[in-house]
């Protein structure tokens, strides 16, 4: 038994981004028990929201030995903890471009958790990231999104302990590939002259996409605080609007 991973879901939410947040995670130990977790901040942004429920389980498993299979479906949190961070934090937590990084102290606090279980679990402490696409049908994907949206809207919920015997949820339902959607890459990318997969434009907390440079521009110009980006893919779409706080779902679509 010792062997077998302890499975953790977990997933953040905001009403707003920023806005009221909530985060959710699953844990379910491999002697079969189950440990729903939750929780609300009343100002936070969703990625911080996906940082904090990831960093949630890590500290509830501080002195629970063995390997960890960690499902999420925030490519933020697995390319950041996987890749980004340890660039970030040879710069002194200066993106490429000498940057500020988002969420400093979060992905620090994170770093920390990992390096902590690594040392006082040397031989078992492996931990797997696993990338599951949200509102997909994944059943513990579903409930600790469930968990962490009432948390972020303040309604209260119901957190279950106890058997996985008598739980309702079956974690156990997983898809077969759950790895991080790689980036495919476009003919000519890199350069100045790429083809646009998309333009993305963020006014007054509202992100569009746009298929068109003038369309994004006609949005952005004159507008104090507006931000806007050319995409080159998809997953580099996904990228950016995690940087900026916000999920595919959250765009609106504008020629």
């Amino acid at each position: 038994m010792e062997n077998r991973p302890t499975l953790v879901f977990a997933d953040g939410a905001c009403s707003g981004n920023p806005g009221p947040g909530g985060w959710g995670t699953i844990i379910v130990t491999p002697d079969g028990m189950v440990t729903e977790l939750g929780g609300h901040e009343p100002d936070t942004t969703n990625n911080r929201m996906e940082l904090t429920a990831v960093g949630k389980a890590l500290r509830h498993l501080e002195r629970t030995p063995g390997p960890l299979h960690i499902h999420t479906d925030s490519t933020y949190v697995i390319q950041g903890i996987t890749r980004w961070a340890f660039g970030w934090s040879r710069r002194g937590w200066k993106t490429a471009d000498g940057k500020e990084v988002a969420n400093t102290l979060y992905w620090k606090r994170l770093m920390a958790l990992l390096a902590q279980r690594k040392q006082e679990h040397p031989d078992e402490a492996a931990v797997e990231w696993k990338y599951v696409r949200g509102h997909a049908g994944v059943p513990g994907n579903e409930r600790v999104d469930e968990i962490a949206v009432c948390f972020s809207k303040g309604r209260s919920v119901k957190l279950y302990v106890g058997p996985l015997q008598g739980y309702g949820v079956n974690v156990h339902e997983l898809p077969e590939d759950m790895s991080l959607p790689e980036e495919k890459p476009r003919q000519g990318e890199g350069s100045a002259k790429a083809k646009a997969y998309s333009y993305l434009s963020e006014v007054g907390s509202t992100v569009k996409r746009h298929t068109t440079w003038a369309a994004c521009e006609r949005r952005v110009k004159g507008v104090p605080g507006a931000r806007f980006k050319k995409t080159r893919s998809e997953q580099d779409e996904v990228k950016v609007l995690e940087e900026w706080g916000f999920k595919v779902q959250d765009v609106q679509s504008e020629d």
